[in-house]
């Protein structure tokens, strides 16, 4: 059980996988026939260490014309992940908005967003989902050169926003990035639900 000797004032959600329903999935399964292919794909090609790179700060163009020399054979495939990028995402997760708007109406906690994130990309972001603008700051990896779970990148959000880890709650559905905000002094929720995240608030009187 985690301490809750000092009240918590501030809340940080994930993005991706939280609010944000981002698979690249969603895209490849238009390309490929079969879910093997798929797969095959995203586990050897468009892997997610060499998406991991971008999230910290690689460019797209870079990234790609690497990618494509590796793999020549699967040219086509490669340049759809930016390409046709948008199609990774499916939308909001409605009720994890909504779990957001309802500690936005509450106004008792600052919120911020920690997001593994391309800066290429985010723009076309919060054009999209006008929930991204009820935070007070949100931290974006490709724009600091760095990504979680590295700690580097909570330090900045901790600095730029005043936010002190023991007053502080975490939200992320990657363990790795968990694992690392505990060891920062952060309360965390491993996210596996919009209703296990409901559940947890409420258990811990913030909602």
């Amino acid at each position: 059980m985690e301490s809750n000797s000092k009240p918590i004032n501030t809340v940080i959600f994930d993005l991706g996988g939280v609010l944000i329903d981002w698979n690249p999935r969603y895209l490849y399964r238009t390309i490929f026939r079969t879910e093997e292919e798929v797969e095959w794909f995203l586990a050897h090609v468009c892997t997610p260490e060499w998406n991991e790179q971008q999230d910290a700060g690689r460019s797209f163009a870079a990234a790609t014309e690497e990618l494509v020399a590796r793999f020549p054979g699967h040219e086509s495939a490669i340049r759809a992940w930016y390409d046709r990028w948008q199609e990774t995402i499916r939308g909001p997760i409605p009720e994890t908005v909504d779990v957001l708007e309802t500690l936005k109406k509450k106004n008792q906690h600052r919120l911020y967003a920690l997001t593994n994130w391309s800066a290429e990309t985010f723009p076309w972001a919060l054009q999209h989902f006008p929930f991204l603008h009820w935070f007070e700051g949100i931290v974006v990896s490709g724009v600091e050169k760095t990504r979680k779970p590295f700690p580097d990148i909570y330090q900045i959000l901790f600095d730029r926003y005043q936010v002190v880890p023991a007053q502080t709650l975490f939200i992320d559905d990657n363990h790795a990035n968990i694992q690392t905000a505990k060891s920062l002094g952060l309360h965390t929720i491993h996210f596996t639900s919009p209703e296990y995240l409901r559940q947890e608030l409420t258990h811990r009187l913030l909602l």
